[in-house]
């Protein structure tokens, strides 16, 4: 399974400073010594516990996060509301670790930090947790039952609960029990909202036990569904996303995910829809702007144009600039908004809302076209000087725009970002967000591109993708 990850991670372009598997030696260790120091401060006991266990999940759920559902046969079954796995009444002598002590704390936490947990919804319902009883957590499971975890260190009937295992993995890559100050608490986690509880409430409890602080940030994402179902190995839905990337392109399906992907809400997959976002977003409006404005009817030269200040005068009052040059209010406004652009989208995938950075850059590009298309730069004639002048101010303009665009999506879209900055001739030193300037030449500074020739055409920035009517068409060998 792990080589399956790193295999995705790879096709995905997903980069990482570190993979862990809780079987390494490290992490034993850095389990054994988090052990030892919440049984070192008196917060762990041992007691006869008893409930409804549901194995997949590896968790105790009440009463009320259970339901009855009939199985295969027909029988009625008690299941989780939660995952739809089944649960079973359980009871077995295991550690208590005292969560129960922890309540108070944890709410000063959160009351303390408003933003620790985002998108706000998921806060709130950490907080109406913490509002309900909070019994102690069971951290050990019987050895004979669970057999491949680490055992509880000086009783071998035990094993340490997975749960506790695999949180610990967080310390562990921060160095943790040696290293870990360096790094800890600026950790950042993102996690899926099923496991909310697990890392706003257990987590956080577990490391004030041992004397640590809690995560600095904790982002929750929601789910996937397919044409509005929740995926599913029994309704034969579950997207396999090694094909996805066949399908859209890897860069193409990274875009979908992270421009429709809301983190509060479930968002629903299908492949119609894929189709149409990307072609529109990636093939239309952004390869469509870089194909038209490099075309060599336009650009005969191939060279990144001068601008024109003349042309394109530069003034607190846009009406007054306007009449002196051949900018019009819009281009004003076009100017101001990829000015900003650099700030809000950094801003925003900070705040881990991508998908809010990339409506930004999409309405841009949208400006950025509705800016071409308003001057027709194929309609100016370059035999006369003041069009040719208006001409590659034109030019300009759309090239600078296109080159804050493929910088800033460079997180996103990796390999399109290298194609649209390798055809303008963006080196990789100059490909940086850190002092990010855009259209200097507007703003009386030097710009280091003027003149310089572009790089080679590779073709279409981005490649359209078919709708499956169309595939199954050309498949049986008729015309779309």
């Amino acid at each position: 399974m792990s080589g399956l990850f790193r295999d995705l991670f790879s096709r995905a372009d997903v980069s990482f400073t570190d993979f862990i598997r809780t079987t390494e030696p490290r992490h034993r260790r850095a389990v054994q010594c988090f052990w030892a120091a919440l049984q070192g401060r008196g917060l762990l006991y041992k007691d006869f516990y008893e409930g409804w266990y549901c194995t997949p999940d590896e968790c105790f759920l009440t009463q009320a996060q259970i339901t009855e559902r009939p199985d295969a046969q027909g029988r009625p079954c008690k299941v989780s509301l939660e995952s739809g796995h089944q649960v079973y009444w359980t009871k077995e002598e295991n550690y208590m670790f005292k969560l129960s002590e922890f309540q108070e704390p944890l709410r000063k936490w959160l009351q303390g930090n408003r933003h620790v947990i985002s998108p706000e919804p998921f806060y709130q319902v950490v907080r109406r947790w913490l509002e309900e009883d909070l019994p102690d957590l069971s951290v050990s499971r019987e050895r004979s039952r669970l057999q491949w975890g680490i055992p509880v260190p000086g009783d071998s009937t035990q094993t340490i609960y997975v749960w506790v295992d695999a949180l610990v993995n967080y310390l562990t890559v921060a160095g943790y029990p040696d290293a870990h100050h360096a790094w800890w608490p600026a950790a950042h986690h993102v996690v899926g909202k099923d496991i909310l509880k697990f890392h706003a409430i257990y987590w956080p409890a577990l490391l004030m036990a041992v004397g640590l602080d809690p995560p600095e940030q904790i982002y929750v994402h929601s789910h996937w569904t397919v044409h509005g179902q929740k995926m599913s190995k029994s309704l034969g839905n579950v997207v396999d996303p090694v094909a996805c990337f066949k399908q859209y392109t890897m860069d193409g399906f990274r875009y979908f995910l992270l421009r429709q992907g809301v983190p509060e809400r479930d968002c629903d997959y299908y492949e119609e829809k894929v189709i149409k976002l990307v072609n529109s977003e990636l093939a239309d409006a952004l390869g469509g702007l870089l194909n038209r404005c490099t075309a060599s009817s336009i650009n005969p030269n191939g060279i990144y144009p001068h601008f024109s200040e003349s042309c394109f005068r530069k003034g607190s009052d846009h009406m007054d600039v306007e009449a002196s040059g051949r900018a019009l209010a819009e281009d004003y406004e076009l100017v101001a908004s990829v000015d900003r652009l650099p700030l809000q989208v950094t801003d925003y995938f900070e705040h881990f809302q991508i998908y809010k950075a990339l409506e930004s850059v999409v309405a841009c590009v949208r400006q950025t076209n509705g800016f071409f298309q308003r001057h027709a730069p194929w309609k100016l004639c370059r035999d006369n000087p003041a069009e040719k002048c208006w001409l590659d101010t034109v030019l300009h303009v759309t090239l600078e725009c296109l080159r804050i665009y493929g910088i800033l999506l460079q997180p996103v879209i990796p390999a399109t970002a290298d194609k649209l900055l390798s055809r303008l001739a963006v080196k990789p030193e100059e490909r940086a967000f850190t002092d990010l300037t855009f259209l200097p030449r507007y703003h009386g500074k030097p710009c280091s591109f003027e003149g310089r020739r572009l790089g080679p055409d590779t073709g279409a920035l981005f490649p359209r993708l078919e709708t499956p009517i169309r595939r199954q068409m050309e498949t049986k060998g008729l015309r779309p």
